[in-house]
């Protein structure tokens, strides 16, 4: 004889429950993040160093600063900041904003400055960046050797440029370029050891 049982009907929760949807992998902004602080460093660092002596061709490093060292860079520390990463927001956002705001300060403040004393503006603009990047230096030292490097590097950079400017000294002008080359080197490095990773699924290039 055929069950009359019938089944219990089905209630609403579970009529409308379906699976839940895992979450979205986010890109890492890092590669990104480096990739923009390197290369307009690199340009920068090009007058710094002496290696292009003709000052009015440093007009190029402003766009760079504004749209890919300021902008880019800025973009990625608002994403590190979704993953959760306070080192990475802080640096990456901090220096994003340095490279936009040395743009507007190159572009509209210096020309506005007695001439004989911007160099003391700048110095001292250049010392201020150079206490954040000693005191990110020491967090730093909780990464990799290459983050440790870069850091370590880029705030002895903002320091020989810092006296550079407030002895009006070109030798330590040239010096703070060419550790600003360095720097440049070491950021792309990174870039790529991460973005290499991430894209062939190993590592390309050791960290340390």
């Amino acid at each position: 004889m055929p069950s009359t049982t019938l089944a219990a009907p089905a209630t609403a929760q579970q009529a409308t429950a379906t699976p839940a949807a895992a979450p979205q992998a986010m890109a890492n902004p890092g590669p990104l993040g480096l990739a923009a602080f390197a290369l307009t460093t690199f340009v920068l660092s090009l007058f710094n160093s002496g290696l292009i002596s003709n000052m009015a061709l440093s007009a190029v490093v402003l766009p760079l600063a504004l749209f890919y060292g300021g902008l880019a860079q800025f973009v990625a520390g608002i994403l590190e900041f979704r993953r959760g990463n306070t080192f990475g927001t802080t640096a990456f956002v901090s220096y994003g904003a340095f490279w936009m705001s040395f743009a507007g300060y190159v572009k509209f403040v210096v020309p506005t400055l007695p001439a004989d004393q911007a160099h003391v503006a700048t110095g001292w603009f250049l010392v201020a960046w150079f206490i954040f990047t000693a005191y990110m230096s020491i967090a730093a030292m909780k990464l990799d050797v290459a983050h440790r490097v870069l850091f370590a590097s880029l705030a002895l950079t903002f320091l020989f440029l810092a006296l550079g400017d407030l002895a009006q000294s070109t030798a330590l002008t040239h010096t703070g370029g060419f550790l600003g080359l360095f720097t440049a080197g070491v950021a792309w490095y990174i870039s790529f050891a991460v973005v290499a990773k991430e894209t062939w699924g190993r590592e390309v290039a050791p960290l340390g």
